[in-house]
């Protein structure tokens, strides 16, 4: 039976998110394997990796947000933004305040644009940057906009900065030191990064991979359904079960609104004149034995269909 499931991976820092996945593809034979969100060589911690029919999944641990504790060292500069490119001392740089740099760190809170680094996976003309940046070409990438949950400064000592950070996805906590420095007048590099959470992902919950390969892998492979755990979740019939697997519509007992507005928060009630519709994007739908069948998309009407179907016929 191929092996479906996640597993919480602390990535040790100095190998790639690839190398990382090649240790779990190498155990799970044949299953296909993948991760939901590169760290860099120089960075550990949460690596969540999907096996299987889980890798269908991928999406939704992306979209979960992420935290990072990342120490940086101020008054320096890199191309690559961290301390993996040649480091250059700033001469006479000033050492801004604890004060300065929290009242700074507290613009950053929120929807911002950023700029990524040079040194990314990014593609620019159908080239990974890095790729172009490694050849001594210049490389500027266009600014998207990515959100900012929290931002603290958890230790200072001139240079070094310690920052805790809660992030969507998407943003480059060495770009993020590199704008909170000029914002102080001054420049950063990365130290280092540990990736701390991935939602409900926790560092105090992952394994190493020295673990994995020497122990009993399959013992910390954790059900799909936790890829999905901020979706409102049904349990279907043995009817809504077989008319699910044939791909057809199903009734729902409870009424669920389909979300049009782009902007809407999954699961948010919405308050009507005889009833309260609870107002969805997606819904995981379980089978009896709680384990993730399907992931249905409201149709209005009282009425769902299956968008991702797991239910083996």
């Amino acid at each position: 039976m191929i092996p479906s499931g996640i597993i919480n991976l602390n990535k040790p820092s100095g190998i790639t998110s690839r190398q990382a996945v090649d240790i779990v593809k190498r155990l799970a034979r044949p299953a296909k394997v993948g991760h939901a969100g590169t760290l860099d060589p120089l960075a550990d911690g949460v690596l969540v990796i999907c096996l299987g029919e889980a890798t269908r999944l991928i999406e939704y641990v992306q979209r979960m947000p992420k935290q990072y504790r990342g120490t940086f060292l101020l008054g320096r500069s890199s191309p690559t933004e961290d301390i993996e490119g040649e480091v250059v001392e700033l001469p006479d740089a000033r050492a801004p305040t604890l004060a300065e740099i929290r009242a700074a760190a507290r613009r950053f809170i929120g929807r911002i644009e950023q700029r990524p680094p040079a040194f990314s996976a990014l593609k620019l003309n159908g080239r990974r940057a890095y790729d172009l940046a490694r050849r001594g070409e210049q490389v500027v990438l266009a600014p998207r906009a990515i959100c900012i949950h929290r931002l603290d400064v958890v230790e200072y000592d001139y240079p070094k900065m310690v920052l805790e950070i809660e992030c969507g996805g998407g943003t480059y906590i060495r770009s993020l030191g590199r704008d909170l420095a000029a914002a102080l007048g001054t420049a950063a590099v990365m130290s280092a990064l540990t990736r701390t959470a991935v939602g409900a992902f926790r560092i105090e919950q992952s394994v190493a991979p020295d673990v994995i390969i020497h122990g009993d892998w399959s013992q910390w492979l954790e059900p799909p359904l936790r890829a999905v755990a901020s979706l409102h979740r049904i349990v279907l019939s043995d009817e809504q079960l077989v008319r699910t697997r044939n791909g057809m519509p199903i009734e729902l007992k409870q009424p669920l609104n389909r979300c049009m507005s782009s902007d809407k928060t999954p699961n948010s009630i919405k308050q009507g004149t005889n009833a309260i519709a609870e107002c969805v994007e997606e819904i995981a739908a379980l089978d009896a034995a709680g384990r993730l069948a399907a992931i249905l998309v409201p149709l209005g009407d009282g009425l769902a269909r299956p968008r991702r179907n797991f239910i083996k016929a």
